[in-house]
């Protein structure tokens, strides 16, 4: 019997000794990898809606240097507007088209934030915005944002729309979506039209009126030059008849 009970006591101490084993070396064990690096057009792609943001992002290898920006070891944080395909859908007919693969380039530059902006914190930023699209302050690639209550809009010069969705946040990326398609002044915005060159001063053209009196004059002028040219005849018919009729008279 006393043997018996230290057989179940030793068999109790190896089940202790092995638990206690098993727990320390999962303590040891390294924290499971994260699931990949950062990715912007997965994590567009897993939200839906943006095939056209996610090409533009690929044909301008913009995609390319966000992720490299994003996974490097400078801590580069970002920020992301995403237009929707209805958002694209409303641009004039050729919008896109028309742009050169510069201006590709410039049009999704404008809708990245070289900074991590969380929702709270556009409470509170400095307009305007900078983007990676160049200078704001000549406004042609002038971002600004406004609030009211938790509803962030944004104002480009051209036109404004809304922060609508939070589509994906981390410490060094946030991603948003917005209902139209951020249209930067310089890309978009209407050229202000020439003033008008000052009209050089003409000759005078005469009027129809003035051409009519002038013709009356002219009429005028020659009946005089007839009257006078009929009153110097009859004048020199009577002097050569009295010349005449005196060289008569002398005869006699």
């Amino acid at each position: 019997m006393q043997q018996l009970n230290l057989l179940s006591l030793y068999f109790l101490f190896l089940l202790t000794i092995q638990q206690w084993a098993g727990t320390s070396a999962q303590a040891q064990a390294p924290a499971p990898a994260p699931s990949g690096p950062t990715n912007i057009t997965q994590i567009l792609e897993k939200a839906g809606q943006f095939t056209t943001f996610i090409r533009l992002l690929k044909s301008t290898q913009e995609a390319d240097q966000i992720n490299t920006m994003l996974n490097s070891s400078s801590n580069q944080a970002l920020t992301i507007f995403s237009p929707t395909d209805n958002a694209f859908s409303g641009l004039a007919s050729g919008a896109l088209n028309s742009l050169s693969d510069q201006q590709k380039i410039q049009l999704i530059q404008f809708h990245i934030l070289p900074a991590f902006i969380s929702t709270s914190q556009f409470q509170t930023v400095s307009n305007p915005l900078r983007t990676q699209a160049g200078n704001a302050d000549d406004g042609k690639f002038s971002l600004n944002v406004s609030t009211s209550g938790n509803q962030v809009n944004l104002t480009t010069g051209v036109d404004t729309t809304t922060v609508s969705n939070t589509i994906y946040t981390d410490k060094r990326l946030a991603v948003y979506q917005v209902d139209k398609v951020l249209l930067p002044l310089a890309l978009f915005g209407t050229p202000a039209s020439p003033a008008p060159a000052p009209s050089k001063p003409g000759k005078d053209v005469p009027t129809s009126s003035d051409s009519s009196a002038g013709s009356s004059d002219t009429v005028d002028t020659s009946a005089a030059h007839d009257s006078s040219l009929r009153r110097l005849g009859v004048a020199t018919r009577v002097t050569v008849g009295g010349a005449i009729l005196a060289a008569i008279s002398l005869a006699l």
